[in-house]
């Protein structure tokens, strides 16, 4: 059984205030079965967006990288996937050393 989508948000947001990596829901998708993007932003003018991938030969999920580059870039991208998928979900996470907890268990 997979998690709602607003239920693994609130558990993602909540594992990075723990380790106070500041995070915000830029926009909130579908609450059951939205797609969710994560906008890691450096603070440096540079940034990386990663998307939940589903693997068909081993049915594994990863986090891969969809944008990465100048902010400017990542969010234009992030902006023409919002407008493919009204109930997709975007997070901005904000630290300089580029953690984002993807690849923790639980997350990855």
């Amino acid at each position: 059984m997979r998690l709602t989508a607003d239920i693994w948000v609130s558990a993602y947001l909540a594992r990075l205030r723990l380790i106070n990596i500041p995070a915000f829901v830029v926009q909130k998708g579908d609450a059951t079965a939205g797609a969710v993007l994560i906008k890691l932003n450096t603070l440096d003018g540079q940034a990386c967006c990663y998307q939940r991938s589903f693997d068909l030969l081993t049915g594994a999920r990863r986090w891969v990288v969809l944008a990465e580059g100048a902010e400017a870039e990542v969010d234009a991208t992030v902006a023409r996937q919002c407008g493919f998928d009204p109930d997709l979900w975007v997070i901005e996470v904000e630290d300089r050393h580029g953690r984002h907890l993807l690849d923790e268990p639980g997350l990855e």
